[in-house]
C-alpha cells in the first residue's frame, strides 16, 4: 500500500476487480478510462462523442495544497483511470443502459503541462500550462465531441476549459458549478498577476474575459459556511446567479427541487459550461473529509447527489465539462468520479436516443 493510503499498481492490478480484465496504456500505471480507445492525435477524435482529457496540475508552492502534498493531488487523472479499469463495460444496471452502444468516448491522454510549472509557478509557466490545456479541449470541441478535463486545480481544471466552451459558441453560454467556495476573489492568491485565473479568482476572471457569459445563467451550488465575502456573494445574486446553498439543498429544496433548478442554466442560453469542484463533498462523501485537508468543510453534498446532477446535465446536452480538487488519496474517492463521468454519459445516451430531459 502507497504511503498515502491508495493501493500500488501491483496491488491494484493483482487483487481487485481490475485483474479480470485487459486494457490498453496510456502510460506505465496508467490504463485509458473505461478502456475506451486512445487518441494520440486530433484526427482520432473523429465521430467521438466524449473525449477524456487529463489534466495533472496542482497551483502549489513548496509541495503541499491545502496542507496536502502535491503529489496525491496531481495524480487524480491516473488514478480515476485506474479505478476505472474495474468495471468490464459501459453497462449501468441502473438504467439497463449500455452507453458504449450509444456514444463513442475516446481517451485523448493528458495535456502536454510543462513540467517546470510544478517547481516555478510564475504567471508565464502558468499561462504555458493553461494553453496546453486549452489545445487539447479545442480540438475535442471541433471534432464535435463533450470535452471531460479531470484535472485538480485553476486555471488548468476549470477557465482553461471554460474558455474555449465559451470561444465555440456563438451564443450565450450558461454555467452549472458545483463547489464549497465561490472562486469569485478578483485576483488570484498565488502569483497576483491580472491575467491568472487561479484557484480562488477563475470565477470572476470567468465573467470578466468571456463576453458571452454572465452570471444570470450560472447554477451555483454547494457552497455553505462562513468563508466567503457577502459583499461578493452578494453581488452574483444581484446579478441574477442562481444559488443553491448546502442548506436550503437539505432542507426545503432537496434533490428532485435542485433538477429542476438546473434548466436555469440552459434558458436563453446556446451552451452550458459544467464545473465540479470535488472539495464539494466535503466529509459527506464516502470517505473522510480530512483527506481534503484544509479544503474540508461540514454539511458537504452526497456522491449520490453530486453523480445525480451530472446525469441530469447529460439528459440537457452540454459544451464541456471539468473536474477540480478531487479528493486525493481515496481508491472510493476516484471511483465517484467514474461513476458521475458514466451517469453523465449515460444522459447523453438516453438524450441521444430522444429520452433526454
Amino acid at each position: 500500500m502507497a504511503a498515502s493510503g491508495y493501493p500500488t499498481w501491483e496491488e491494484f492490478t493483482t487483487t481487485s476487480f481490475a485483474a479480470r480484465h485487459e486494457w490498453p496504456l496510456l502510460a506505465p500505471e496508467t490504463p485509458s478510462f473505461m478502456a475506451r480507445d486512445i487518441a494520440r492525435e486530433p484526427k482520432d477524435l473523429e465521430g467521438a462523442d466524449v473525449v477524456i482529457i487529463g489534466a495533472p496540475y496542482v497551483a502549489a508552492s513548496g509541495g503541499y495544497y491545502a496542507g496536502v502534498p502535491m503529489e496525491d493531488w496531481i495524480a487524480a487523472p491516473k488514478r480515476v483511470r485506474q479505478q476505472s479499469a474495474r468495471y468490464p463495460s459501459g453497462y449501468i444496471q441502473d438504467f439497463d443502459l449500455d452507453v458504449f452502444e450509444h456514444l463513442r468516448m475516446v481517451d485523448y491522454g493528458d495535456a502536454d503541462i510543462p513540467e517546470s510549472v510544478m517547481h516555478d509557478q510564475t504567471p508565464e509557466n502558468v499561462l504555458a500550462a493553461q494553453a496546453a490545456v486549452e489545445t487539447r479541449v479545442n480540438d475535442a470541441l471541433r471534432a464535435g465531441a463533450v470535452p471531460v478535463v479531470i484535472g485538480q486545480n485553476s486555471p488548468c481544471g476549470s477557465f482553461a476549459i471554460a474558455k474555449p466552451c465559451s470561444e465555440h459558441v456563438d451564443g450565450p453560454v450558461g454555467c452549472v458549478s458545483l463547489d464549497t467556495h465561490w472562486d469569485a476573489s478578483k485576483l488570484d492568491y498565488l502569483t497576483g498577476d491580472p491575467r491568472i485565473a487561479g484557484s480562488s479568482s477563475w470565477k470572476h476572471k470567468m465573467y470578466e474575459f468571456l463576453d458571452n457569459m454572465h452570471p444570470r445563467h450560472l447554477v451555483e451550488i454547494g457552497e455553505r459556511g462562513m468563508l466567503e465575502d457577502k459583499d461578493i456573494v452578494r453581488r452574483y445574486l444581484r446579478e441574477g446567479a442562481r444559488f443553491i446553498s448546502a442548506w436550503e439543498l437539505r432542507t426545503s429544496l432537496g434533490i428532485a427541487g435542485l433538477v429542476g433548478e438546473l434548466d436555469r442554466a440552459w434558458d436563453g442560453t446556446k451552451g452550458v459550461y459544467v464545473h465540479f469542484d470535488m472539495d464539494c463533498i466535503g466529509g459527506s462523501g464516502p470517505a473522510p473529509g480530512d483527506i481534503l485537508g484544509e479544503l474540508a468543510e461540514p454539511m458537504g453534498m452526497t456522491d449520490y447527489e453530486t453523480i445525480r446532477i451530472a446525469h441530469e446535465i447529460g439528459l440537457r446536452g452540454l459544451t464541456g465539462m471539468s473536474f477540480i480538487c478531487i479528493p486525493p488519496g481515496s481508491a472510493v474517492i476516484y471511483r465517484v468520479i467514474v461513476y458521475i463521468v458514466m451517469y453523465l454519459a449515460a444522459g447523453l445516451a438516453l438524450r441521444k436516443l430522444g429520452k433526454g430531459a
